[in-house]
C-alpha cells in the first residue's frame, strides 16, 4: 500500500523556503504510521529536502505548453512506477479534473489551504460538485472554508462524509518556555495590507515610543508592496527558515496576527498560541478556531491594534494569563491532526486486524428500508423484516425503520402516481439527518438502483445490502419477476441474501450473493407445542396474497391439489388447514391461537422444491415447537436429522409418517423439540443480522455461521 502526495507546482519541499502546504505535509507525514509508505511529488529547485521519500518532478521550461498540465501528466507516469493506493492533492481543485480523467480508479483526497471560492477548479457550484463526486475526501484547514466551499450547494451535500475539517498542527510546549520570555511583540506574515501590516506598522510604532523597553520582531518580505517602519526598537528580519521563527515565537510575550482579508486559517496565531505567547488576532476567515484564547479584534484599525496592544503590555496578570492559557489549552498538535488523517486513509483501505474490524462493526446506525406493514393495523406484525430488525437492535446497533410500501401509499397522488418519487427523495432526506453506516433493504422494489448510487456518491463509506424471500424456482410463482427484481440491484449493493442456496440460482452473481435461513425470533416463537397434549395433528395455512389477506375466489395452486389428495390418503388424521376453499387465511394474534393447538405443521411452499427454499412458515412451525414436515429436496438435511425434522419424498411417504407420529406422541414430543433446540439456536434472528452486517462488510467472523457448512 502506498500514499501519494502530490504537492502544487513550485511549492518548495524544502526546509530552505518551505511554504504552508509543505510544513503541514511534512509535519503530518513524519509523525504518521504510514511513514513508510508516503512518497511526496514536488517540483523545487532546492538542493535539500524534508527528510521523507520524495520524487522530484523536473520540468523543462516551455512557452508553447501548460507547465500545470505537464507537471500533472508527468505525476501521472510516475505514479504508475509506485502503484500508487491513495493520491492526496495539496490546495489544487484543478489538479483532479486532469487527475480523474486517466486514474478514475484511484483514490483521490483533496486538501484545501486557501479559500475554495478563489481557486480555479472550485470556483462555480458545477465545479464543486463534481470534486464532490470524485474524490474521497475533501479536507479543509477550518469551518471557515468548509462553508466557503458549500455557499451555494443544496442542504443534501452540508452533512456530507466526505467533507472534513482537519486544522493545521504545531508542535506543542510546555509552560517552562514562560519563564524565558522577553518584551517581544512579534508579527510574522507578508508584509502586505492584507496581512493588515500597514496597521500594525503605525500601531507599533506609537506602542514603541510609549515603552521603549519592548522590541517589536518583524519576520517576513514582499516584493510587490512597500510599507515602512523605521524605529530603533523594530527588527525587520525579512524571511527566516521554520525553525528560526518557532525560537522567536518562544521568547516573544505578544504575538499579532491582523489579517485584513479571509484568512482560511492562520499558521502565524497556530504557533504563536503553541509557543506559549498573548496573542491578538482578527476576526476573519479560520483565525479565531486556530487558537483557544487571544484577544480578538472586531475591526481593524491603528486605534483597536494600539490600544490591545497597551493593554496586555500594562495588564501583566492578563498577559500571564493569556499566555499560560495559550499553552494550557493548545490541543492542535502534529500527532492529533496525523491521527485524524491516517483514520480516514485506514478507513478507506479497511486496514484493520480482525480484533479492530470486529470492533468497528460495534455500534452501527442502520436503515433497514423494508415493509413494515403499518398500515394493514398489526395483520402482519410477525413478519421477516422485524425479526431482522430485532436482531440488528440485540447486537447493539442503532436501527431505523424505513417503512417504504407504507410511505409510497401514503404519499401518492396525481403528481406521483406510484409514489416512487416521493420515496427515494424522502430517503435521501433521511440518509441525510440519520448518516447511516449500513443501508438494508428488503422487497424495496421502488427504491431505485439510480437513488442507491447516488447514496453511494454522497456516503461513500456506507455499505448497502439486500435481502430476499419469495421463491425462486423456475417452475415456481413469478420466477421471472423475481429473478428481476432481485437483479434491479444487484450491481449496486455489496451483498445480496437469499432464502434460496445461490448455488442453484444460475443468475446471480456468487461472489457477493449468500444464503440466509429465515430467522427464527425469541420474542415472536413463544410457543412449546412439543410440552403439552394437542388436538391438531397437522396444521397448514395458506393465502393468496400477505397484503391481500383473503382469498381470491376461483384461484387455485398445487398446494391445494396436494392437499386434497394427502386428506384423502390420511383419513383418520385430524388437520386444521386454512386459506382452503371457503376458509379464510389466519393472521397474527389468531393464527398463534390457532397453531397452539397443532402436533405439526406442514412446510409447503408453492412449485417444485428447491435448495434451501422455505416460505417464513418454518420459523412459525419449528420455532413454536411443531414438528415439522418438509420435503426432503429442500435439502433441509443438510442442517437437520431425522430427529429434529420430518422428510418425505412424496404424498404417499408423507402420509405414512404422519400416521406414526400423530400414534406417538413421545416420539412427536421429542422431534419437535429438538428441532425448535437447534432452529431457535442456529438459525436466529440474531445470528442472521451479524451474518448480514458481517457479508456486507466483507469481514471474516470469528465462527462460521451453522448453515455455512
Amino acid at each position: 500500500m502506498k500514499i501519494g502526495i502530490l504537492l502544487p507546482y513550485k511549492e518548495n519541499f524544502s526546509p530552505e523556503y518551505p511554504g504552508a502546504v509543505s510544513l503541514f505535509v511534512n509535519e503530518t507525514s513524519i509523525n504518521s504510521k504510514y511513514k513508510k509508505n508516503i512518497i511526496v511529488f514536488g517540483n523545487t529547485k532546492f538542493k535539500k529536502k524534508f527528510k521523507l521519500r520524495y520524487q522530484n518532478i523536473d520540468l523543462y521550461n516551455n512557452p508553447l505548453r501548460s507547465q500545470t498540465k505537464a507537471y500533472v501528466n508527468k505525476f501521472i507516469f510516475l505514479q504508475n512506477k509506485y502503484n500508487l493506493s491513495i493520491i492526496e492533492i495539496h490546495n489544487r481543485p484543478s489538479y483532479i479534473n486532469l487527475l480523474k480523467k486517466k486514474l478514475n480508479k484511484k483514490i483521490l483526497a483533496l486538501y484545501f489551504h486557501n479559500d475554495p471560492l478563489s481557486m480555479d477548479g472550485s470556483k462555480t457550484i458545477e465545479d464543486r460538485k463534481n470534486l464532490l463526486k470524485t474524490c474521497y475526501k475533501i479536507i479543509f484547514n477550518s469551518n471557515w472554508s468548509k462553508k466557503r466551499f458549500l455557499e451555494g450547494l443544496e442542504n443534501k451535500f452540508v452533512n456530507s462524509e466526505k467533507l472534513v475539517v482537519f486544522f493545521q498542527s504545531a508542535k506543542k510546549n510546555n509552560k517552562t518556555i514562560l519563564k524565558n520570555k522577553k518584551k517581544w511583540i512579534t508579527f510574522v506574515g507578508k508584509l502586505n495590507s492584507a496581512k493588515g501590516y500597514d496597521v500594525f506598522a503605525k500601531a507599533i510604532k506609537n506602542i514603541l515610543n510609549r515603552y521603549p523597553e519592548w522590541k517589536a520582531k518583524i519576520i517576513g518580505d514582499e516584493k510587490r508592496e512597500k510599507i515602512s517602519l523605521n524605529h530603533k526598537n523594530a527588527n525587520i528580519l525579512g524571511f527566516l527558515n521554520h525553525q528560526k521563527v518557532l525560537k522567536i515565537f518562544k521568547e516573544t510575550s505578544i504575538a499579532v496576527a491582523c489579517s485584513r482579508w479571509e484568512e482560511p486559517f492562520g499558521r502565524t496565531s497556530l504557533e504563536a498560541s503553541a509557543n506559549g505567547c498573548a496573542v491578538i488576532i482578527t476576526d476573519k476567515g479560520g483565525l479565531p478556531e486556530t487558537v483557544t484564547n487571544a484577544k480578538i479584534l472586531k475591526r481593524l484599525n491603528v486605534k483597536n491594534l494600539e490600544k490591545t496592544i497597551k493593554l496586555l503590555i500594562e495588564d501583566k496578570k492578563l498577559r500571564l494569563k493569556l499566555q499560560n492559557l495559550s499553552v494550557e489549552n493548545f490541543y492542535l498538535t502534529h500527532e492529533f491532526i496525523t491521527e485524524k488523517i491516517d483514520n480516514f486513509r485506514s478507513e478507506k483501505l479497511q486496514i484493520f486486524n480482525k480484533f479492530n474490524t470486529r470492533k468497528k462493526l460495534e455500534n452501527l446506525r442502520i436503515l433497514h428500508i423494508t415493509n413494515f406493514n403499518e398500515r394493514l393495523d398489526g395483520r402482519l406484525f410477525f413478519n421477516t423484516g422485524r425479526r431482522i430488525n430485532n436482531g440488528f437492535i440485540r447486537l447493539g446497533h442503532s436501527v431505523l425503520g424505513f417503512s417504504d410500501r407504507d410511505i409510497q401509499k401514503y404519499y401518492k397522488g396525481f403528481g406521483d402516481i406510484k409514489g416512487a418519487k416521493t420515496l427515494n427523495n424522502k430517503l435521501k432526506k433521511t440518509c441525510y439527518n440519520y448518516k447511516p453506516d449500513l443501508i438494508v433493504l428488503g422487497h424495496a422494489d421502488l427504491i431505485s438502483s439510480e437513488q442507491i448510487l447516488e447514496l453511494k456518491e454522497d456516503y461513500p463509506n456506507a455499505k448497502f445490502g439486500q435481502w430476499f424471500l419469495d421463491p425462486l424456482n423456475k417452475r415456481g410463482p413469478d420466477f421471472e419477476r423475481n429473478k428481476k427484481r432481485i437483479l434491479d440491484k444487484i450491481d449496486v449493493v455489496d451483498s445480496t441474501f437469499l432464502t434460496t442456496s445461490p448455488d442453484v440460482l444460475t443468475f446471480l452473481k456468487k461472489e457477493n450473493s449468500f444464503y440466509i435461513p429465515n430467522p427464527s425470533d425469541k420474542s415472536f416463537e413463544i410457543l412449546d407445542n412439543y410440552k403439552k397434549s394437542c388436538n391438531v395433528d397437522v396444521f397448514f395455512a395458506l393465502s393468496h396474497g400477505v397484503h391481500r389477506g383473503v382469498l381470491k375466489s376461483g384461484k387455485t395452486d398445487d398446494r391445494i391439489l396436494f392437499l386434497n389428495n394427502l386428506t384423502q390418503k390420511t383419513p383418520d388424521v385430524k388437520f386444521d388447514l386454512y386459506g382452503i376453499g371457503k376458509i379464510q387465511p389466519i393472521w397474527a394474534d389468531h393464527y398463534f391461537k390457532t397453531i397452539s393447538n397443532a402436533k405439526m405443521g406442514l412446510n409447503l411452499s408453492r412449485g417444485d422444491a428447491i435448495k434451501y427454499y422455505s416460505s417464513d412458515r418454518i420459523t412459525q412451525i419449528v420455532g413454536n415447537g411443531l414438528v415439522c414436515l418438509i420435503d426432503e429436496k429442500t435439502q433441509y438435511r443438510n442442517f437437520f436429522n431425522d430427529n429434529e425434522m420430518v422428510f418425505y419424498k412424496n404424498v404417499n411417504d408423507l402420509s405414512e409418517k404422519i400416521l406414526k407420529i400423530s400414534n406417538d406422541d413421545t416420539l412427536r414430543k421429542k422431534i419437535a423439540k429438538n428441532g425448535k433446540k437447534k432452529y431457535m439456536s442456529h438459525f436466529n434472528s440474531n445470528k442472521v443480522a451479524d451474518y448480514i452486517i458481517s457479508k456486507t462488510f466483507d469481514v471474516n467472523h470469528m465462527n462460521k455461521f451453522y448453515w455455512e457448512k
